[in-house]
């Protein structure tokens, strides 16, 4: 009975130190807890007694044991959120496979706390949503070309919600668009066709501009021609001019040195003399010749001949 009292008391004495020891090491590890080391691009949202009470920023803080509690820690650095591939249809009812990616921050940690439950998630969602409704907009042709449209309409569309969730939207990039196979043989048969298309064209545009540029060029050829054959005969005319002009002028100059001297003393004997031997110079070629022509009847009146011309012979009397 005794041993049986002895481990009554033992056991519940054990029991009362392990009970008090594992209060005190509660005790500790809630010491330890009010001890806060709150790292950089950080945020953390504290309750005292289930409501709010501050946000710790980066540093040491310490906290109320058993009072003040961090519920939620906040990472202030951009976040990238992968949208998942989901199936869209175009306004010509094309299914398309699309999906993205977000770049966003949290600016205002209380807010991304307590205005959403998980921020992440509904970020993703109203993305998926307002692709959906943008690519139901525009044709399948169009959805390629348009990755900036959809990019920008998410982007309004989370900008409306920032504030309230807290975050800040920095970009959306829609990342792939997949089309079924048939679609995508079609697309790629009509890409064929336009390059050949366009080929064609600018074959037939470089063949059209090369005859222009032949016939401009034969053009340009054919008047440097005129115009060199125009300049040539100018010149020629010129030159025509200028050596009558010059001999115009040296036959102008020899005749009034001729008058001049005629018209002194014993010129127009000179001049008498020089007929004459020029006169029977031409005879005697004539006679020489075997051409059949004509002479003056009396050669020995070649006074009369010369005064014909104005030459008057005087003979001085003895």
């Amino acid at each position: 009975m005794n041993f049986k009292a002895n481990f009554t008391n033992f056991d519940a004495n054990t029991i009362g130190i392990i009970i008090l020891g594992l209060f005190c090491l509660y005790f500790v590890y809630k010491l330890a807890r009010s001890v806060r080391l709150v790292p950089t691009r950080s945020a953390y949202i504290v309750e005292r007694l289930g409501k709010y009470k501050t946000t710790l920023e980066a540093g040491l803080h310490l906290l109320i044991p058993f009072l003040d509690k961090v519920v939620y820690i906040q990472d202030l650095k951009e976040h990238t959120i992968s949208v998942d591939p989901q199936e869209c249809f175009t306004q010509d009812n094309v299914r398309v496979e699309v999906d993205g990616v977000i770049y966003i921050s949290v600016v205002n940690p209380v807010n991304a706390s307590y205005g959403i439950t998980n921020f992440r998630f509904a970020s993703t969602q109203l993305a998926q949503t307002t692709t959906r409704s943008v690519i139901g907009t525009i044709d399948l042709d169009r959805t390629f070309e348009e990755r900036d449209l959809i990019s920008t309409k998410v982007l309004e569309v989370l900008s409306d919600v920032e504030e309230s969730w807290g975050i800040k939207v920095h970009r959306f990039e829609v990342k792939n668009i997949v089309t079924p196979t048939t679609i995508k043989n079609a697309m790629e048969q009509q890409m064929t066709a336009e390059r050949e298309r366009r080929a064609i064209i600018y074959k037939s545009e470089g063949d059209k501009q090369s005859r222009i540029n032949r016939s401009e060029g034969l053009k340009a050829e054919m008047v440097n021609k005129s115009e060199g054959e125009k300049q040539r005969r100018v010149n020629e005319a010129e030159g025509k001019a200028a050596e009558i002009e010059a001999i115009a002028l040296a036959t102008g100059k020899s005749i009034e040195k001729l008058a001049a001297a005629i018209s002194t003393d014993g010129g127009q004997d000179a001049v008498r003399l020089r007929l004459s031997q020029e006169y029977l110079g031409q005879l005697s070629n004539l006679a020489n010749s075997k051409t059949n022509v004509l002479i003056p009847a009396d050669l020995s009146r070649i006074e009369d001949l010369l005064g014909s011309v104005g030459l008057n012979f005087k003979q001085d009397k003895l």
